[in-house]
């Protein structure tokens, strides 16, 4: 995320009521007029339009109803002003307008300026888009000329600047209304929209930049946040130097449980992140014909066979924490695999087929992590991936509270959930991460820091963070092609900050 006005980067993130309320507070409390702050919107994205199209020449601006517009029509005014040649397109009759968008518009007329007919060929003569139609309060999917024109836009391939979110996008959920700007970039103001940064916000947004609007820090002290990001500045502090006396038993045995007939490699991704991670001692549970496999590529890994998935007590008591999941399917096997690790006391991320393998009665529980993706976590709560993506907030809300213990909800925008603390969103990864294996080099760097003593919470945190960020840096060349082992020299790097 870019940050035009505010340093450091804020980390709050608010539902659209909330900014809402924060709105109100700075016109009510602080007594900073509605039409004062719609002119700050509007200089803002004035500025940004400058800053980045520097030559661009035609301008149009399509506007709505509500404030949105007003900050829209504040733009065209300023940019005219500036000796742009601007068209203005608004899908409402004007004499609808009222409050401070009305003014905002009466503004820009009475230079003497008229609004213009939507054409293709208007469109395809622009420089630059900007995109004012709907703002934070939408409240029912984009249908007729609105989706038309917006889907005329997305089709055109001119940049476009989305005012405060792309219209269309539902601020709290990051749901599509049927129709959506996918915006080249979008410049919101006085508090980030959870939205915008899991499921298709991203894809929407563009690059995301922020303006406070020069909002005085009491009116952020007036109203609580919903979400937060995470901030790699602060959780890189959090990481521990070693001692200069450590050895390998103080730094955590991981047991990596997994990999049914057949799947070795993705408890061999597990297992290689633990170690490149910092974990002194990684055993892996799996089949005997697996053994080979595993130790031809990394020699410095520990074994164990077992034939029916069960596994001693004595054993066991060697671990650390156990990460159970990875290659598992439904056999017997695989569900005495679980089984063992559940009856063993130390912590545990469950992650891949684990997850599908938890039943009701196995929650909640205080002493794991489970890492579900949308189709895992929908099978945890008896829902279809659909609903788990439309309210991912909420899904991992519900599954803290039927399993317990820590929420890793993975995908873009990946959700954090710990007991009695707000949610917090990684706003770091790329899309050249979707691809097998990813979650589980994810899982062995979570296993690992939690085996080095850092509690489930942090552990979390750090984990993701690191495994984000290492991808980021892996896409250096490309996100094509990436593949999970390929985060391996990032993850070392990052861990040694």
């Amino acid at each position: 995320m870019k940050n035009t006005q505010v340093n450091p980067a804020p980390i709050k993130l608010y539902s659209a009521e909330a900014v809402r309320n924060l709105d109100s507070i700075a016109i009510n409390e602080f007594k900073i007029s509605g039409y004062e702050l719609m002119k700050r919107a509007g200089k803002a994205t004035f500025n940004h339009l400058q800053n980045t199209y520097p030559l661009a020449k035609e301008i149009l601006v399509f506007c709505g109803a509500g404030n949105n517009a007003g900050d829209g029509y504040v733009l065209a005014r300023l940019a005219k002003l500036a000796g742009l040649n601007v068209n203005v397109i608004s899908l409402v009759e004007t004499d609808k307008l009222k409050g401070d968008a009305k003014t905002a518009w009466l503004d820009w007329h009475s230079l003497g300026h008229q609004l213009s007919r939507y054409s293709e060929t208007l469109l395809q003569q622009s420089d630059i888009v900007i995109d004012a139609l709907l703002g934070t309060g939408l409240q029912k999917p984009v249908e007729g000329e609105w989706a038309n024109i917006i889907e005329a836009i997305n089709d055109s391939h001119k940049p476009v600047i989305s005012v405060d979110i792309p219209s269309g996008l539902y601020p709290d959920t990051g749901v599509i209304a049927g129709h959506a700007i996918r915006a080249t970039s979008t410049i919101t103001f006085i508090g980030l929209k959870k939205g915008m940064f899991t499921h298709m916000g991203v894809d929407c947004c563009g690059e995301l930049l922020f303006d406070n609007l020069s909002l005085p820090s009491g009116v952020y002290n007036r109203q609580d946040e919903q979400a937060q990001l995470l901030d790699w500045e602060y959780l890189k502090k959090q990481i521990k130097a070693r001692k200069a006396s450590a050895h390998k038993h103080q730094l955590g045995h991981v047991f990596i449980l997994g990999g049914d007939k057949g799947m070795p490699g993705a408890i061999r991704l597990t297992a290689e992140a633990a170690l490149r991670s910092g974990a002194g001692l990684v055993t892996v549970v799996s089949h005997k014909e697996h053994m080979g496999v595993l130790l031809s590529g990394r020699a410095e890994l520990m074994l164990h066979a077992s034939d029916d998935g069960r596994i001693s007590s004595e054993v066991l008591s060697k671990a650390s924490v156990i990460v159970i999941g990875p290659g598992l399917s439904e056999s017997t096997w695989s569900q005495n695999l679980l089984s063992s690790a559940l009856a063993c006391s130390v912590p545990k991320v469950i992650d891949a087929g684990a997850l599908r393998l938890l039943d009701e009665e196995d929650g909640p529980r205080h002493d794991w992590v489970l890492t579900p993706h949308a189709g895992e976590a929908a099978a945890l709560l008896k829902e279809n991936s659909y609903a788990i993506q439309e309210s991912r907030f909420t899904s991992a809300e519900m599954l803290q509270a039927q399993y317990g213990g820590h929420i890793v909800l993975k995908g873009a925008g990946t959700l954090l959930l710990s007991p009695d603390e707000l949610i917090q969103l990684c706003p770091y990864g790329n899309p050249g991460m979707a691809s097998a294996g990813s979650g589980d080099v994810l899982s062995g760097v979570l296993g690992s820091l939690i085996g080095q003593g850092y509690d489930l919470s942090l552990a979390s945190s750090l984990a993701v963070c690191i495994h984000s960020m290492a991808g980021d840096m892996a896409a250096s060349e490309g996100q094509a092609g990436l593949l999970a082992s390929d985060l391996f020299p990032f993850i070392r790097q990052l861990i040694n900050t």
